[in-house]
């Protein structure tokens, strides 16, 4: 099992360049909320900063290894993530929606994954009934995240469960 944590500021409207960290301490990923034009940057202020909501993740290398975005069309609200170690892409969707914590379900066409979301405690990305990942974000003066993933997962990217947990943090807000 890996283990990774970083931090990210409570306020929403701050977008720093974040550190992820293994369990040894090392930088092995980076990531940043993106905005592919100022206007967009703006406008998100407008409304909230939770319209344009895009998270990419790369390696300390600077190389893009996953990008996960909200996504609204005719009235539907889902999230795209990208893995681009698999070249694959996945929509995120809300389970239960109606719920003021809603799950999501994560697919590719033929993998399925759920991501249980919790408030407090863990939430837990399950395939096939068995846990996969898990992440948790305590709330200090900043978000305190903690991701664990196992070896048996499908999707061999952490910066996967990275993009997808960051953009979670927003959803049933």
């Amino acid at each position: 099992m890996a283990n990774y944590t970083y931090e990210q500021p409570i306020d929403i409207e701050e977008t720093p360049i974040t550190s992820v960290y293994n369990e040894n301490g090392e930088i092995v990923y980076i990531f940043q909320r993106y905005y592919s034009n100022g206007l967009k940057k703006r406008l998100d202020k407008i409304m909230d900063y939770r319209y344009f909501l895009w998270y990419n993740v790369y390696d300390t290398n600077g190389e893009l290894k996953c990008m996960c975005k909200k996504v609204s069309r005719k009235g539907k609200v889902y999230f795209e993530a990208f893995d681009y170690n698999e070249q694959k892409k996945y929509i995120v969707a809300y389970d239960k929606w109606k719920e003021l914590v809603p799950d999501l379900l994560i697919t590719d066409g033929n993998l399925q994954i759920k991501l249980d979301k919790e408030i407090e405690g863990w939430s837990k990305f399950f395939y096939n009934d068995n846990e996969i990942a898990r992440w948790k974000a305590s709330l200090d003066k900043v978000f305190k995240i903690q991701l664990e993933v196992n070896d048996n997962t499908p999707v061999n990217n952490a910066a996967f469960f990275i993009a997808i947990s960051q953009c979670a943090l927003f959803i049933g807000s």
